[in-house]
C-alpha cells in the first residue's frame, strides 16, 4: 500500500483540489453554495465543470455520470462519454456547466409509487454540489438529486437534504436566542458503522438462496457458532485481513475515512466504521461502502453478505447510525465537564429526547424492512420498542428536572485497576447498553435499529425531521418570552415530564421490559408491515408538509413502495424456497432414503436375521419428515398462489407476512431436520458449518 497521507482522498474532487484549481473568485463564490446554502449561478457551473473534466481526465476518466439515490434504496448511475464530434473523424473531450448541473434519466423505471405513470418517462437528476464528485473505475462521478418531471422528490437524497435544511434553520433560531448571532448553518452529522458477512466465493454460488435472496432460507446450525464468544475481536483470518486491506485502500482513495475494523460476534461477521461526516456525505458514503464491500470481496474470491440475517441462529448484521448536531464550532450535544450548568446543552438534549417520545413510531418505520424483521428483537440487536438510554450522568440530571430541583451532575472518577504498572485512566462518567435502540453515547446518539442493508437516508430524514418540530416549537416560544431563562427552564421541565417514559437504562433483552413499556404507554410495533401503515397518518403528513421535507403525494407514494418492496421481497424469498425444496431438497432425500433402504435389503439378502432396526428407524424418520416438507411445499404453494392475486398493496405486504412467510418456515422446519439426518455427500448444496468457517 501506497503512504495512507498520500493517498487518502486523491480521487475525489474536494473542496482542497477546487481550491488549488478554480479562479479564486469562483472558488469563493462555490463556497457561499456550500457553506450558506446561496443558489449557483450558470457562469460559475461552466468554470467548475470544466476544471472537473480535466482533473477527472487526468485519473482516467472517460465517462462521467450523474450518481443518485433512487428509491430502490440501492444507487444509480448512467455514463456518459466526454467525446464530441468535430466533425473531420475526430472528437474532443467536452463537459459543459448544463451537464454538470442537470442529467435526465428515465423517471418511470424506477419505484415511484404512482407519482409517475409507465408512458411519463422524463425525470431530471440535479448536481448537489455539497458532496464531492469521486473518480471511479475510469467514471467521473457527480452525486445529484433526483425528481420527476413534475418536480416530486424521485429519490432518497432531495428529502434528506431537505430534512437537513429544516433542523439546521430551528437550530440556528435557538442558538441565536443563547446570544450566537454568527452561526449561519448548523449541520447533522453522522458516523455509520457497517456490519458484514464474508464467505467463501466458490461456496457461495453454490447456493440459490444466496444467489436470490442474499440470505439463507434453508439450513441446520453447526456443532458450533457463536456460544465460545472467540470471534468477536478475535484476530483476522489471512484471507479476510487481505480484503479488509484492500478495502481500506479503496475508501480511503475515494474519502471515505474508513477507521475501524474488526470480528464481529457471529463467525464470518466484520465491521467496519467510518469518522463522522455531514449526514449527506455520509449517505453517500455508506452506499459507497456496501457497493466496495461487495466488489473488493468479489476480487478475493468472496462473498460479501449485507443481508440483515444471513444464517438463522446466529447474530444478523445492522448499521449504527450514530447522530449529532453541531457548528463549524461546536458539537451541540457535547456534554461538556458540568452538563447541569449547560443549559445550550440541556435544549438540544431535551429537544431530541422529546422528539424520539413523541414520534417513536416513525423512527421504528425509518428501520422496517424485510431483512430487519428477522434481527430486531433477537439477542443482537435492539427490541422494536424505541426507548433511549442516557447513562447514569444525565439520568440523574433529567431526574433532577423532573422534580424540579437541577443542581449538580456526575463528576467524572479514574479507574484503578490495582496494578501499580498499568496506568490509571479516565473513566467514562457512564457506561454502555448495547440493547438500546437509541443510546447517547458521549456526545452522540447511536440509532442500533437500522438495518444493515439499508441507505441510512430514512432514518436520518426521520431525526431531522422530528427534532427540528420540537426546536420549532420551543423557538416559538421562547422569541416571545420576556425571561428567556425561566421560560427556557419552564420548557425543558415540561419536556422532560412529558416524555420520561421514553427513558430506560435497563436490559432491553429482559422479557419483563415488554409489559413495563406496554405500562408506560410506549409503542410496541413488532413487525416492518405494521411500522409501515403508520406512515400516512395525518399527523405525520402534516408534519413532514410543514418543514417540507415530503408532500402528502411523496409520503403515499413511499408508503406504497416500502410495501411494494416488503411483498416483493417474501416473493422472491417463497418462490426460491420452493424450487429448492421441490428441485433440490426433496430429491436429494429420496436419493439417500433410497441407497438407505438399498443396504437394508443387501444386508439381509446376505445375513437374513441381522439387526437392521437402526437403519429401519432412519427410514422411518426421514420418511416421517419427507412427507411433512411435501405437505407443507403444498401449503407454501397455495398460500402464494392466493396471496399473489391481493391486489391492494398493503394488505398483500400483511398477507406476505402472516401467511407466506409463516407457510416458509413451516416448510423449513422439516428441511432442516431432514439436513441433520442424510449423508452429507446427498445434501445439495454447502451446509451453514461450511460457509460460515471455511475462508
Amino acid at each position: 500500500m501506497e503512504n495512507l497521507t498520500q493517498i487518502f482522498g486523491t480521487n475525489v474532487f474536494s473542496e482542497e483540489v477546487m481550491k488549488q484549481r478554480l479562479p479564486k473568485d469562483t472558488f469563493k463564490r462555490l463556497k457561499r453554495t456550500l457553506d450558506l446554502g446561496e443558489g449557483l449561478s450558470p457562469d460559475v457551473a461552466e468554470v467548475v465543470a470544466s476544471t472537473m473534466k480535466d482533473w477527472a481526465v487526468e485519473k482516467g476518466a472517460t465517462h462521467y455520470t450523474h450518481w443518485f439515490h433512487p428509491m430502490t434504496g440501492k444507487t444509480a448511475e448512467k455514463h456518459d462519454s466526454f467525446i464530441e464530434p468535430t466533425g473531420d473523424g475526430r472528437v474532443n473531450l467536452e463537459f459543459s456547466g448544463k451537464q454538470l448541473i442537470q442529467g435526465e434519466p428515465d423517471a418511470s423505471s424506477f419505484p415511484n409509487g404512482g407519482l409517475r405513470a409507465t408512458f411519463e418517462a422524463r425525470g431530471y437528476t440535479a448536481w448537489d454540489a455539497t458532496s464531492p464528485a469521486f473518480v471511479k473505475d475510469g467514471t467521473l462521478y457527480i452525486p445529484t438529486a433526483f425528481c420527476s418531471y413534475s418536480g416530486e422528490a424521485l429519490d432518497k437524497k432531495t428529502p434528506l437534504l431537505r430534512s437537513m435544511q429544516a433542523v439546521s434553520e430551528q437550530a440556528v433560531r435557538i442558538l441565536k436566542l443563547f446570544g450566537d448571532k454568527e452561526t449561519k448553518k448548523v449541520t447533522s452529522t453522522v458516523g455509520p458503522e457497517q456490519e458484514y458477512f464474508i464467505i467463501d466465493k466458490t461456496l457461495s454460488q453454490q447456493r440459490k438462496d444466496l444467489m436470490f435472496t442474499g440470505r439463507t432460507l434453508f439450513g441446520a446450525l453447526p456443532p458450533k457458532g457463536q456460544e465460545l464468544d472467540d470471534h468477536y475481536f478475535g484476530s483476522l483470518k489471512d484471507r479476510v485481513s487481505d480484503f479488509m486491506k484492500d478495502l481500506d485502500e479503496e475508501l480511503w482513495k475515494l474519502g471515505i475515512s474508513s477507521k475501524t475494523k474488526h470480528n464481529e460476534v457471529a463467525p464470518a461477521q466484520h465491521e467496519m466504521a467510518p469518522i463522522f461526516s455531514t449526514t449527506n456525505i455520509a449517505t453517500d458514503h455508506n452506499q459507497l461502502v456496501m457497493d466496495t464491500l461487495v466488489k473488493v470481496a468479489n476480487r478475493h474470491d468472496l462473498t460479501c453478505l449485507l443481508h440483515e440475517k444471513p444464517f438463522a441462529g446466529i447474530n444478523g448484521s445492522g448499521k449504527h447510525n450514530n447522530w449529532s448536531l453541531g457548528t463549524d464550532k461546536m458539537n451541540l450535544l457535547e456534554p461538556g465537564v458540568t452538563p447541569h450548568e449547560n443549559a445550550q446543552f440541556l435544549t438540544f438534549l431535551v429537544a431530541t429526547i422529546a422528539a424520539v417520545g413523541k414520534y417513536a413510531p416513525l423512527l421504528r418505520l425509518s428501520a422496517a424492512s424485510p431483512g430487519n424483521d428477522h434481527r430486531l428483537g433477537a439477542n443482537e440487536a435492539p427490541p422494536a420498542i424505541i426507548s433511549i438510554f442516557l447513562g447514569e450522568q444525565l439520568t440523574d440530571i433529567i431526574n433532577q428536572i423532573k422534580n424540579g430541583a437541577l443542581t449538580s451532575s456526575t463528576k467524572q472518577t479514574h479507574m484503578d485497576l490495582g496494578v501499580t504498572t498499568l496506568p490509571k485512566f479516565p473513566k467514562d462518567v457512564t457506561d454502555r447498553n448495547r440493547t438500546s435502540p437509541f443510546a447517547f453515547t458521549g456526545n452522540k446518539f447511536e440509532f442500533r435499529m437500522v438495518g444493515s442493508t439499508m441507505s441510512i437516508s430514512g432514518p436520518n430524514i426521520i431525526l431531522n425531521t422530528i427534532v427540528a418540530d420540537i426546536l420549532k416549537d420551543m423557538a416559538d416560544k421562547l422569541e416571545k418570552a420576556e425571561d428567556f431563562k425561566s421560560s427556557l427552564s419552564k420548557i425543558i421541565e415540561e419536556l422532560v415530564q412529558e416524555n420520561f417514559n421514553v427513558i430506560f437504562d435497563g436490559d432491553g433483552y429482559d422479557p419483563s421490559w415488554v409489559d413495563e413499556a406496554e405500562k408506560r404507554g410506549l409503542p410496541n410495533i413488532k413487525t416492518s408491515v405494521e411500522a409501515i401503515e403508520i406512515f400516512n397518518k395525518p399527523e405525520y403528513v402534516a408534519l413532514f408538509e410543514k418543514f417540507g421535507v415530503f408532500t402528502k403525494g411523496e409520503v403515499c407514494a413511499r408508503q406504497e413502495i416500502m410495501f411494494e418492496e416488503y411483498a416483493k421481497t417474501i416473493n422472491i424469498e417463497a418462490l426460491a424456497s420452493i424450487q429448492i425444496a421441490k428441485k433440490e431438497i426433496l430429491p436429494a432425500v429420496l436419493e439417500y432414503v433410497s441407497s438407505v433402504a438399498e443396504s437394508i435389503t443387501n444386508i439381509k439378502s446376505v445375513v437374513s436375521d441381522a439387526d437392521v432396526s437402526a437403519q429401519i428407524d432412519i427410514v422411518v424418520k426421514i420418511n416421517n419428515l419427507y412427507a411433512e416438507a411435501s405437505k407443507a411445499l403444498a401449503v407454501l404453494e397455495k398460500d402464494l398462489k392466493k396471496v399473489q392475486e391481493i391486489k391492494e398493496v398493503g394488505e398483500q405486504a400483511k398477507a406476505y407476512k402472516f401467511e407466506v412467510f409463516e407457510a416458509m418456515q413451516a416448510l423449513r422446519e422439516p428441511c432442516d431436520a431432514l439436513e441433520e439426518l442424510v449423508a452429507e455427500d446427498f445434501w445439495p448444496y454447502p451446509s451453514y458449518g461450511d460457509l460460515l468457517f471455511r475462508v
